[in-house]
């Protein structure tokens, strides 16, 4: 009963207190497009905020973590959260390829969380093998904000190689995954195997998809924001989350895209499953070691409701309730339990009511 209670109650507090603080950033961060110059990129950065706005809306759950600093850490999330869903698009929608010109892209990402200078100079212009690139100081503005934020927590310099190490994947995923579509596969593959080595119960697409996913961050900047926190605890937090939770989190999203990512021809890891029977067993085994893993750290709870949510906001999605893909929806709704089919149908109901 207690937990229950809790996992409401948090989810209460999640839509009612932290969605309007993720949504005035948002905002802010909307209107600071009126002075970008390039129409192309303009365009770009609108639709990353507007048709992926969940994202930084998920990502702020963690300013619900015990004793965090609430609203520096929403604006580092969202502002980190945007620059990432920005980038996604100019590697994916934009019709280019080159590899040098999304690695360049992704070295805001590390200038965002490393703070090796107090002045923030960029460590390289990050439009210069991009074909389109006066974006009116929108992408170095969103890497300063971030930074700004940063510096406010206490213990960040304890997470920063944590944190460092995590976006580096996250980059490199992103200029493998985004290059010319005739050598994705491979490069992605070359680049996997030897990683496997540490994480043999993986297939080569589940640690990919751990790399894509910005959770673990999120949690161990949650973590630096504290007064008080240990390096065991952030290397604890750190193995919880990748691969186990980050894997579940990012297969959970290509699981609800299938059908769309074939029809764009798209990268997407679950379909190389060779089934949908291997599909459930494979994600089903997935949020087994999440849970197994969140139960050893502090605030298990709290771990655990995310995990939860996580199923309940991409299985509400109507893309996870037809078809071939309602058997496995199914099946990893019973595997998380009945906390999880509770907040799956409150996220029916925010669904309809459009708040997520």
């Amino acid at each position: 009963m207690f937990k229950t209670l809790y996992q409401v109650g948090l989810i209460t507090q999640f839509v009612t207190k932290i969605f309007p603080l993720v949504d005035a950033c948002l905002t802010s961060w909307l209107t600071s497009l009126d002075y970008c110059p390039s129409e192309k990129l303009k365009g770009q950065a609108l639709a990353s905020i507007s048709l992926k706005r969940f994202h930084a809306q998920g990502g702020s759950i963690y300013a619900l973590y015990p004793g965090v600093r609430q609203e520096p850490l929403i604006r580092f999330i969202v502002a980190l959260q945007t620059i990432s869903d920005y980038l996604d698009n100019l590697c994916d929608r934009a019709g280019y390829f080159g590899p040098e010109a999304f690695e360049r892209l992704h070295l805001a990402m590390l200038d965002a969380v490393g703070l090796n200078t107090q002045k923030f100079i960029p460590s390289a212009p990050y439009y210069a093998f991009y074909p389109v690139k006066d974006d009116g100081g929108y992408l170095v503005n969103l890497v300063t904000a971030c930074r700004e934020e940063l510096a406010k927590f206490p213990n960040y310099r304890l997470a920063e190689g944590h944190i460092l190490q995590l976006v580096r994947l996250y980059s490199n995923l992103q200029v493998f995954k985004h290059t010319y579509p005739e050598k994705r596969e491979k490069l992605l593959s070359e680049w996997i195997k030897p990683k496997l080595i540490h994480y043999p119960d993986l297939t080569t697409w589940e640690y990919a998809a751990a790399t894509g996913s910005t959770l673990g961050v999120f949690m161990l900047a949650a973590l630096a924001s504290l007064n008080k926190v240990s390096l065991d605890e952030l290397e604890k937090t750190k193995q919880a989350y990748f691969p186990w939770i980050c894997s579940l989190h990012i297969m959970l999203d290509y699981f609800i895209d299938q059908e769309e990512d074939k029809t764009a021809s798209d990268f997407n890891f679950v379909s190389y499953y060779k089934d949908q029977e291997e599909c459930s067993s494979r994600l089903v085994f997935l949020l087994r070691k999440a849970k197994q893993e969140a139960r050893t750290l502090p605030n298990s709870l709290f771990h655990l409701t995310v995990i939860d949510g996580l199923l309940a906001l991409y299985l509400s999605d109507p893309k996870a309730l037809q078809g071939t893909t309602l058997e496995v929806t199914r099946a990893l709704l019973q595997e998380g339990g009945a906390k999880a089919k509770k907040l799956h149908k409150i996220c029916l109901f925010l669904r309809q009511k459009s708040i997520i």
